[in-house]
């Protein structure tokens, strides 16, 4: 019987040390995953299962309190929402088809229009919580930006994307419900059979899990960043420094439109529109794209990964900020 607690207990353990590890363990994922380039041959055919996991673990850790608590304040979910998942997309749209980007290098115009299209990550709440932010909101905008991407994305494959992409808008639509709808499913089964107390109580091994899971998906789609570098190493570093301006302009601009919702708060959501969830365009494209493009995705990696560690500081500042307002005399809470 020890014998067999023990065979539970120390996979457990491991799973919750990684769990802890938090910011520092999800950027350390995109250094190792570059660097053992033969994962990445090895774990590609799981690249479809790893993002179903990833799905699901965010949909199961759902916090429906807060997820309802938010939908009785429409307005400004609805205005991020439209944010990310119409205005972002159509800038990107008309800005790469204004400077002839289309016709010049249609790999790389397919992966920003993708990445623009793509819904927000699905770890964005769990990683804002992870930097101290409040997810909150974070959480109920990802649902719902979530729940119409299959639609808006469908829109502009075919407003921008007419004979490049590899599948029609409407079965890239088709895709992405049927995935969405297949994770959220599993996600409501685990929640019945486990309960929603249960899955909280274990979060640090979920956490490491999810890790684990990040890890595979990021080896399968960096796995040939290194001889990419050493074929091509102006391109590469080209694209690497494209996706952090790009991912920190969504991030500025976001904060700064949100201000006046509290700097904390829009950070949170500039945190959210800047990651995108390639993952779920590439399960719907069943990776069936331009080496181009897949070096890209390969680069966004990067600040994905990194972006959290480096900016939790500035959010423990803000946070700090604004917990010493509230607890200062006179102030109204």
């Amino acid at each position: 019987m020890s014998t067999l607690r023990t065979v539970f207990t120390l996979p457990l353990r491991g799973l919750s040390w990684l769990g802890s590890q938090g910011t520092r363990a999800v950027a350390a994922v995109v250094f190792i995953a570059a660097a053992v380039p033969p994962l990445g041959a090895l774990l590609r055919p799981y690249l479809t299962e790893a993002i179903l996991v990833l799905l699901c673990i965010s949909f199961m850790r759902m916090d429906l309190v807060a997820l309802y608590g938010h939908l009785r304040r429409p307005a400004l979910v609805a205005t991020a929402t439209a944010w990310t998942t119409i205005v972002v997309p159509l800038i990107v749209g008309l800005v790469t088809h204004a400077t002839g980007l289309t016709e010049r290098a249609p790999g790389l115009s397919l992966a920003l229009m993708l990445q623009s299209a793509a819904s927000p990550m699905m770890a964005s709440p769990a990683l804002a919580a992870l930097m101290g932010l409040d997810a909150t909101l974070v959480l109920v905008t990802l649902v719902t930006a979530t729940a119409i991407v299959p639609f808006t994305a469908s829109l502009f494959a075919s407003l921008f994307l007419e004979g490049v992409l590899s599948i029609s808008p409407l079965t890239l639509g088709l895709k992405l419900s049927g995935i969405l709808a297949a994770s959220l499913l599993a996600a409501l089964l685990i929640r019945r059979l486990f309960g929603a107390e249960a899955i909280q109580r274990h979060k640090q091994p979920i956490d490491g899990f999810n890790i684990i899971i990040l890890f595979i998906f990021a080896s399968a789609i960096m796995g040939d960043v290194v001889s990419d570098l050493l074929a091509q190493p102006l391109f590469t570093v080209s694209l690497a420094a494209l996706s952090f301006a790009i991912y920190f302009t969504l991030l500025t601009v976001t904060t700064l439109l949100f201000r006046r919702i509290g700097y904390e708060r829009a950070l949170a959501l500039g945190l959210m529109v800047s990651q995108r969830n390639l993952g779920l365009m590439l399960a719907a494209t069943s990776g069936a794209l331009p080496a181009t493009t897949w070096l890209y995705f390969a680069m966004t990696q990067f600040p994905i990964h990194l972006s959290p560690y480096l900016l939790t500081p500035i959010a423990r500042r803000l946070v700090a900020r604004r917990s010493s307002v509230a607890a200062a005399p006179g102030s109204v809470t």
